[in-house]
């Protein structure tokens, strides 16, 4: 379910980024760069906003097990990103928590960072 779930959004996010709607509810949250943002429309307003348009995202590690009782699943995502047409990718990590709904999931929580190296 996890992988599944990670390679829809992606590709989703590379190509175009309007069917990520589908995935979030009205009490979802993002926090992209600790930019909070909460609800399915400026959840989507934020990530359409994001100032690089051509995004690829290579996924390194994908983490995943199971949160609640009422099956609820975390995922941890480590990766590469390269954005525009920088040749340098930029780490990241990224960290959804899926929860169920009428047969399937949506991302109840969603943060993303960009991981900087070490000085």
């Amino acid at each position: 379910m996890a992988e599944q779930f990670v390679e829809f959004y992606y590709k989703a996010f590379d190509s175009d980024r309007s069917p990520l709607a589908a995935l979030y509810g009205h009490d979802s949250m993002l926090t992209f760069e600790a930019s909070p943002s909460q609800g399915v429309s400026n959840i989507l307003q934020k990530i359409q906003d994001l100032p690089f348009k051509q995004v690829q995202h290579q996924v390194a590690t994908l983490d995943a097990q199971p949160s609640d009782e009422r099956g609820g699943i975390l995922v941890v995502v480590s990766g590469a990103l390269l954005v525009e047409e920088e040749r340098r990718p930029m780490s990241y990590a990224q960290t959804f928590q899926l929860k169920p709904k009428d047969g399937s999931y949506y991302v109840f929580n969603d943060v993303f960072r960009l991981v900087y190296p070490a000085a």
